[in-house]
């Protein structure tokens, strides 16, 4: 066996290229907004949140707590900043309080 050839793309960039193709990447999306929305929202919020669902770059929230929704109805836009800045890219543009 020679030596490894320079241009041999190294584990982590074939997972990369793997990764943004397709579906994978949709369900990593997925479950990297629930998990953002998680830890940017706080324990507070997350014991009143019942689902979290990315489709496409809408973000629905289920809430059990009425006036929860309410309050966080004001701050949509920059609830939406902060998700984004978590997740290191635009992968949300709405969010839809149910």
């Amino acid at each position: 066996m020679g030596k490894r050839n320079t241009e041999e793309s190294s584990i982590g960039d074939v997972l990369k290229n793997f990764i943004g193709k397709g579906k994978l990447a949709k369900g990593l999306d997925k479950v990297n907004a629930k998990n953002a929305w998680l830890e940017v929202m706080g324990p507070g919020v997350a014991n009143y949140t019942t689902e979290v669902i990315l489709e496409r770059d809408i973000l629905y929230v289920q809430l059990s707590s009425s006036v929860l929704r309410e309050e966080l109805s004001y701050g949509k836009e920059k609830i939406i900043r902060l998700l984004n800045e978590k997740l290191s890219k635009d992968l949300i543009d709405k969010l839809v309080l149910r």
